[in-house]
């Protein structure tokens, strides 16, 4: 008993600080949980295996909530998710990333929020399902574009989405630049690992990376459509993504879904190796 209650202060957080530190590192995983799975379950869709499909986040949880074990799972997923809300807020408030107060640095830490503000949705439907025992699946399609749809309707809505569909493309060509200028890089503290797993983490970071910019490219793409043609069932989500690849050929679905659970598992080395500033 003295051995397990000497070791248990060791094992708690010292300081908010350490708190932070931790949800921050549940969080990426839970990221890298989530964005694994979406990954996986494209790779069997292209590949033609049972139970593969495309799908959205939403649909990924259902997924967990549908493992053995699975409510316990999906809380688990839920409590990260909390934690990467929790850390957005903060890299936005207390501008970690050293963004500063200039146009670029406050669209920059608005986008963090907005991260957080997604990541919260998903975090609430995955605890729910996992608490009150109700499905995580499906209904995203439908928020989505019942959002759209009001927004088609407000004066000037249709420039609304088309600037939003502009916005999330600007997004997926900086997750590109991202990826192959190597700043995403900066996030992992890779020099705890030998040479030769430095270059794979590198290399696997950077296919993530490429992947979820042609991703949110095609959500922008979208979101362009549905202004151009005042169609808000043209707002199609990451399931949507995953179909237009399918349209062109397996090849570009297999690509892009390997590169999502690329992106998984650079999340899970970003949890157990980062570098969190500011705290």
């Amino acid at each position: 008993m003295a051995t397990l209650s000497s070791s248990m202060p060791a094992r708690l957080p010292a300081s908010p600080a350490d708190g932070l530190r931790t949800l921050a590192r549940f969080g990426f995983a839970a990221k890298g949980i989530v964005y694994g799975i979406l990954g996986a379950l494209a790779v069997m869709a292209a590949t033609g295996l049972n139970g593969g499909r495309t799908a959205d986040k939403q649909q990924v949880l259902q997924t967990v909530q549908d493992m053995p074990l699975g409510r316990w799972l999906l809380g688990l997923v839920a409590f990260g998710l909390a934690g990467y809300v929790v850390w957005r807020l903060v890299q936005a408030i207390r501008d970690t990333e050293g963004k500063g107060n200039s146009a670029k640095g406050i669209a920059t830490r608005i986008g963090y929020v907005a991260s957080a503000v997604g990541y919260a949705v998903l975090a609430f439907i995955a605890g729910k399902a996992a608490f009150e025992n109700t499905s995580a699946g499906g209904g995203g399609g439908n928020t989505r574009q019942s959002m759209v749809a009001k927004l088609l309707e407000q004066d000037y809505g249709q420039w609304l989405v088309g600037a939003a569909g502009l916005f999330v493309i600007g997004i997926g060509v900086y997750q590109l630049v991202r990826a192959y200028s190597g700043s995403f890089a900066k996030h992992v503290n890779s020099s705890q690992l030998p040479t030769e797993q430095q270059r794979l983490v590198y290399r696997v970071g950077q296919l993530g990376y490429t992947a979820r910019g042609i991703v949110w490219g095609i959500l922008g793409y979208f979101l362009v459509q549905a202004a151009r043609h005042a169609n808000a069932s043209e707002a199609q989500g990451t399931e949507g993504a995953f179909d237009f690849l399918a349209s062109i050929g397996r090849a570009p679905l297999l690509i892009v879904a390997l590169g999502l659970v690329a992106y998984g598992l650079y999340m899970l080395v970003r949890a157990k190796y980062p570098i969190l500033r500011g705290v």
